[in-house]
């Protein structure tokens, strides 16, 4: 009777067992993406796609699989900026297995292209929309979408956590954390989130190596005092503006203390109105009415809490408004305006952003990416305005300090051509960490010509500059974006 017991006890345990590796391996299959509306082609490695439930929200993220050898290459989590704006901009026009050809008609179905400089060639890449409310993720508690830094980061470390128990053949593959623009918040609050569940033993334990931030807004300080600097050394300023704006201001520039001073630095901003903020060399594409800048109860920088309501007009460039908040004002704590709220209209101005709002919004590329249906996650949108959102951490100047002197690599990169977060402003704030320089200003090159410069410091922290590129750099310069991505991500030199 007792052997009977036994057997029937050692039975339920292992159909318990059974039943949990299946759900286990079997989930990834059901979220296997087999087909992309718009693309006729063999994918070139394996695509899943789905949402991971926390509570009431649904974060929802779309997996590639590395073209090269999934089970030792490192496995990347990216994310957009905003805050509000979703990574399928990522996905879709930068680094994504794709390139996306425009319709040749109006709201026909974009064709779909392999692209030659996707960072999928050498990397597992998950795209997540985040924080819940953003891109298809979506929430059934509308209190979910008051949120802010810290909280955005502890819900994606619970995200990684249950997406790593649905894929866990890639636990042990090299960790990395990436993004851009406002990501410069996201990427070290959630890497040192990672980093404290690593050292707390939070299973699965995860192999974070290091991380990655693009032109990405770190400190009020330095990315307040960038622009000028930039602006000058770009020849956007002539000298003698230059030289009363240091004598007005005396090196502060992001919180002007006197009348004159201000006056000084609204001369530098008329000078460079009519330039594309996002890259001084490309075209830039002008709304054809002024856009009225409303401050209400948000919490503006002081430039804008005097406009009141006041119409000016803003230049932008097709389908990059709304990645860095806001123009070349640096993120301050408190309430952050998504460009939507910051503008008073229900979408972002003067962008081309047809092609992912055609593709995304289709019901049938939906069932295909297992994503909700617009009627239940909404319609998506590059930025969204649907969430309220905290700047709660301060400067990330202690996150990377903290996250490097624990032996995590860092790479810091800027288009050198961005003048929403001037590579000034990262190129100084690399240097405040104190770390010794152990690689010497210097270019770097692809095949054969000057790709950019680099500063490498103790402590595996690198900086470096894209010639040529802007906010977003693998749009401007994919090829020389693949160049550097691949060979940090193996720790050769530049």
């Amino acid at each position: 009777m007792a052997s009977k017991t036994k057997l029937l006890l050692l039975s339920t345990v292992c159909m318990a067992f059974y039943s949990c590796f299946l759900r286990t391996q079997s989930l990834p299959e059901t979220s296997l993406v087999t087909h992309l509306p718009g693309y006729n082609g063999t994918f070139p490695s394996k695509h899943y796609a789905g949402y991971v439930t926390l509570d009431e929200k649904k974060l929802y993220y779309y997996f590639v699989v590395s073209e090269r050898s999934p089970s030792k290459d490192p496995v990347v989590l990216w994310l957009n900026g905003g805050p509000g704006c979703s990574s399928f901009d990522g996905f879709i026009y930068e680094h994504g297995p794709f390139n996306f050809e425009k319709g040749k008609t109006p709201n026909k179905m974009p064709t779909l292209h392999l692209n030659p400089y996707s960072w999928t060639k050498v990397s597992s890449i998950i795209y997540l929309d985040s924080p819940a409310g953003v891109g298809l993720s979506y929430s059934d508690n509308s209190s979910d979408y008051v949120t802010g830094d810290i909280k955005t980061a502890t819900d994606s470390h619970a995200f990684l956590l249950k997406w790593f128990e649905l894929y866990p053949e890639f636990v042990s593959n090299p960790f990395y954390i990436v993004g851009e623009s406002y990501a410069g918040v996201y990427v070290p609050t959630l890497a040192y989130e990672v980093a404290q569940g690593v050292d707390a033993g939070l299973k699965p334990i995860l192999n974070l190596k290091g991380y990655i931030v693009g032109n990405g807004v770190t400190d009020e300080e330095f990315d307040g005092n960038a622009l000028v600097p930039f602006v000058h050394g770009m020849g956007l300023i002539s000298d003698d503006l230059y030289t009363e704006v240091i004598s007005e201001c005396n090196g502060n520039y992001y919180n002007p203390t006197s009348e004159t001073c201000e006056s000084k630095l609204n001369k530098v901003d008329e000078v460079i109105r009519g330039l594309n903020i996002y890259d001084i060399l490309e075209p830039c594409y002008h709304n054809t009415n002024p856009i009225k800048m409303k401050t209400g109860d948000t919490k503006l920088p002081p430039s804008f809490r005097k406009l009141g309501e006041t119409e000016r007009p803003m230049p932008v460039r097709k389908r990059m408004f709304g990645r860095a908040w806001p123009l070349a004002a640096p993120v301050r704590d408190g309430i952050v305006p998504t460009w939507p709220e910051l503008l008073d209209v229900g979408s972002v101005p003067c962008t081309d952003d047809e092609v992912a709002d055609i593709w995304l919004n289709n019901e049938e590329v939906r069932k295909a990416i297992h994503a909700e249906k617009t009627t239940v996650s909404g319609p998506w949108v590059l930025c969204t305005s649907r969430i309220k959102f905290t700047h709660d951490a301060g400067s990330m100047v202690k996150y990377h300090k903290n996250l490097t002197s624990r032996g995590y690599r860092a790479l810091i990169f800027s288009g050198d051509h961005d003048m929403c977060v001037p590579f000034t402003g990262s190129e100084a704030w690399t240097k405040s960490v104190g770390y010794k320089t152990v690689d010497m200003w210097r270019s770097w090159f692809v095949n054969g010509q000057v790709a950019g410069y680099t500063q490498g410091y103790e402590n595996n922290l690198t900086f470096l500059t894209i010639k040529g590129a802007g906010h977003t750099v693998p749009e401007y310069k994919p090829r020389e974006a693949l160049e550097f991505y691949t060979r940090w991500l193996e720790g050769k030199k530049m």
